[in-house]
């Protein structure tokens, strides 16, 4: 009897460490988020979203105040619009904006919110215009390369 029991608590631990690993995980991966305060959505139009995922983090002054909820594709402005779910106890003027931003040199995308001066703060359902694109690493290297070529060959390099 003594040994049944003692194989009853060992299985409990092992299935409260493989939940806790499990939780873990999802929480790394930015799949799941605990936050029971209450939210309000906005939206926002990008022309280039990059690799902005949903679920993505929100950052004012590198403080999460929101996540991304949705990412879809508005056929008649040919734009990304981006959900968001703001917390409530985090207010921006009417007229801040948001940039795609990037964790370190290629780390995963989050999006920067900028407060702006107005004295009416957004309300769910308003849509934020003043909007900076994702920085795309492919562009930048096609452009300098471009750069490159069109200054021709470099100086002192002259043939004789």
């Amino acid at each position: 009897m003594e040994r049944n029991k003692n194989d009853v608590w060992v299985g409990l631990f092992v299935l409260i460490g493989a939940a806790a690993l499990v939780f873990l995980a999802l929480q790394a991966a930015n799949l799941l988020t605990l936050s029971f305060q209450p939210t309000y959505r906005l939206a926002a139009k990008f022309d280039n979203i990059g690799g902005l995922k949903p679920r993505a983090a929100v950052k004012s002054a590198g403080v999460v105040v929101g996540r991304v909820e949705s990412i879809t594709f508005d056929d008649k402005s040919f734009q990304a619009r981006v959900s968001l779910e703001m917390e409530s106890r985090f207010q921006f003027p009417k007229d801040s904006s948001l940039k795609i931003l990037t964790s370190g040199l290629l780390g995963e995308q989050y999006i920067g919110i900028e407060a702006g001066a107005d004295d009416k703060n957004l309300v769910a359902g308003d849509t934020i215009t003043t909007t900076q694109s994702a920085v795309v690493l492919e562009n930048l290297i096609g452009q300098f390369l471009y750069n490159k070529a069109a200054e021709g060959p470099a100086a002192g390099t002259t043939k004789k």
